[in-house]
């Protein structure tokens, strides 16, 4: 399910934005026997610092590509909804795709795709994590941006963001799901009861409903668990003036 982002912000910033938002990519590699393009669906999370992760069969062609050449492009496609839909962002971040064991790299994606915990531990699949290089931003006619890896990345330490993330979703479910039904219901304009947050990062938390997964960024890039609540509870208080404003027009 896709909700417009906001054009507002720097192009590195932006570029986090769109990334966050997708649960899938266009993978392009090398083809290994041809020596040309070859593009592939492929679902996506990202680390706390932005760092996107897969995961990936070696028996995909894909796969057999990255073996020979790791250099790949993946696309993040935030078009739809928009009306033409050039009109909309999207941006194609480069870099090398390499396997990792890393386990945050696997609670991460799995919080974002629980339906891959049923083939993970699969002899033939790997995590893999893009090691960016660039970036390309189109925010739609007339904005069109470079950006360098290393804005990309966002400068936080991933292991003290794990540490804090765990009490944090566990918290908003366990005694706020009416917070929760109201970031989506109001702030991203998605209806539905049994709303559940699956992740969080400086940026902003994943929000999922069976197979629809949402993205709720926060106004300012959270430096401590404490940001993390204000940003949280000023979003409660922004949905409720909203859905008060509403109800008075009604």
């Amino acid at each position: 399910m896709s909700v417009k982002i906001p054009d507002d912000g720097d192009a590195a910033t932006l570029s986090r934005r769109l990334m966050r938002q997708q649960d899938r990519t266009a993978l392009a590699t090398l083809s290994a026997e041809q020596r040309r393009p070859y593009v592939s669906l492929a679902m996506v999370a990202c680390d706390f610092d932005a760092t996107p992760i897969l995961l990936l069969s070696d028996l995909a062609v894909h796969t057999r590509n990255l073996a020979a050449d790791p250099n790949v492009t993946l696309l993040f496609d935030g078009t739809p909804g928009f009306e033409p839909p050039l009109t909309g962002p999207r941006v194609s971040v480069m870099g090398r795709l390499l396997k990792t064991d890393e386990p945050r790299h696997r609670q991460r994606y799995l919080a974002r795709h629980p339906d891959a915990g049923s083939y993970a531990d699969f002899g033939d699949f790997s995590f893999y994590r893009l090691e960016m290089e660039e970036a390309h931003l189109v925010a739609g006619f007339g904005r069109i941006e470079p950006v360098a890896g290393s804005d990309l990345c966002l400068p936080i330490d991933p292991v003290a963001c794990q540490g804090y993330e765990t009490g944090v979703v566990e918290h908003m479910n366990d005694d706020h799901i009416d917070a929760i039904e109201l970031y989506a219901n109001v702030l991203l304009k998605t209806p539905g009861k049994g709303w559940r947050m699956t992740a969080c990062d400086p940026e902003g938390c994943d929000l999922r409903l069976a197979q629809n997964a949402l993205r709720l960024s926060f106004t300012t890039v959270a430096q401590s668990p404490a940001d993390v609540r204000r940003e949280l509870v000023e979003l409660v208080h922004l949905a409720r003036r909203i859905q008060s404003g509403e109800s008075e027009t009604n």
